[in-house]
């Protein structure tokens, strides 16, 4: 069995939205880009945190087909943004 190698020095950022009132919010991500965790910070400590870390930018994710969002795995596949957004079985 081979493991891959899970790379600590990669970091990754995905923009979800810049508020009104200046915060950033954004999926922060070490090693892998689909494991991530959602935060929320001013402007200015957001170009910090990203230049402190040396992130790659990602664009905004493909969207997800109908059919996918309908299976039973799916309805298990969401982030905290999407829950105060909408309402889940």
């Amino acid at each position: 069995m081979t493991t891959g190698t899970f790379d600590t020095t990669r970091k990754y950022v995905r923009v979800i939205e810049t508020r009104g009132n200046g915060m950033v919010e954004f999926e922060f991500a070490i090693g892998e880009p689909e494991l991530f965790v959602e935060l929320l910070l001013p402007a200015s400590a957001f170009a910090e945190f990203c230049a402190a870390n040396a992130v790659t930018m990602l664009g905004n994710p493909a969207p997800t087909a109908t059919a996918e969002m309908d299976s039973e795995a799916a309805q298990w596949d969401w982030n905290l943004r999407q829950a105060t957004h909408q309402r889940f079985k």
